[in-house]
C-alpha cells in the first residue's frame, strides 16, 4: 500500500479521495481511492518522474504492481498502453476498489490479487515474467529488500525488467539484488525513488 500518512494537497495535484492519470488514452480521468489508514497515492509529480524514466519502455509491457495501495502507477502504466497488469494489494476494501476502477475504465488486461505481496512473490513456477515492476510498500516496515529479492530469486521478471523502488529517503540500508543496475535516482521530500534494471546473469 501507498505509505505516507497525511495528504499534501500541494504536491498532489488530484483532490483527496481520488487518484488522476496524468497521460494517455485515459489522461485527466479521475478514480476513486478507498479510505485506507497509511494509504495515499503517488503524488503526480513523482508519476510525472517515473513514467519520464520509462517513457520508451511502458507500451506493451507486461506490469506488476506490488502494494499496489490506489494502484496509481499500475493504471498510468495501462493508460500509456502497457499490454496488462497485475496489482498485488493486502487490504480487502482497497482492492475492491481498484476491481471497481478496473471496471469503470473497461480494461480487458488488468487484475487484482488481493494478498500479501511477499507472500504472492514466493510462488514458483509462474506462468509469466514481467517487464516493468512497480515497488511501493508501506514505510518503516522493512518490506521492499525482501520483495525486490523475491522478484529476483523467484524469476518473476523478464531478462531486461525495469523496476521501480520508492522508499523513504532516509533509509540506508536497502540492497538491491547484485545484478541490478541503478539507472535512475531522486529524493522528493520524505521519499527516495529509484529506477533499477535487471541484467542477465
Amino acid at each position: 500500500m501507498r505509505k505516507k500518512t497525511t495528504v499534501n494537497k500541494t504536491a498532489n495535484k488530484s483532490s483527496s479521495g481520488f487518484i488522476r492519470i496524468i497521460s494517455g488514452q485515459f489522461r485527466g480521468r479521475k478514480l476513486p481511492v478507498k479510505d485506507v489508514l497509511g494509504l495515499r497515492p503517488t503524488t503526480d509529480r513523482i508519476k510525472e518522474t517515473v513514467f519520464n524514466w520509462l517513457m520508451q519502455d511502458t507500451h506493451d509491457a507486461k506490469i506488476l504492481d506490488c502494494f499496489a495501495g490506489s494502484g496509481g502507477l499500475g493504471f498510468e502504466a495501462l493508460s500509456r498502453y502497457a499490454n496488462k497488469a497485475t496489482f498485488i494489494e493486502l487490504d480487502k476494501g482497497a482492492a475492491l476498489q481498484l476491481e471497481q476502477n478496473i471496471g469503470t475504465l473497461k480494461l480487458q488486461n488488468a487484475q487484482v490479487k488481493n494478498t500479501n505481496s511477499l507472500s504472492y512473490l514466493q510462488q514458483l513456477d509462474q506462468d509469466e515474467t514481467f517487464d516493468i515492476v512497480f515497488v511501493d510498500p508501506p514505510f518503516r516496515k522493512n518490506l521492499a529488500q525482501n520483495c525486490c529479492h523475491l522478484l529476483e530469486d523467484n524469476q518473476w521478471l523478464s531478462d531486461n525488467a525495469f523496476i521501480y523502488v520508492e522508499v523513504e529517503s532516509e533509509i540506508t540500508s536497502f540492497t538491491p539484488p547484485s545484478n541490478w543496475l541503478l539507472l535512475k535516482e531522486k529524493k522528493a521530500g520524505q521519499v527516495l525513488c529509484q529506477l533499477y534494471q535487471r541484467a542477465i546473469t
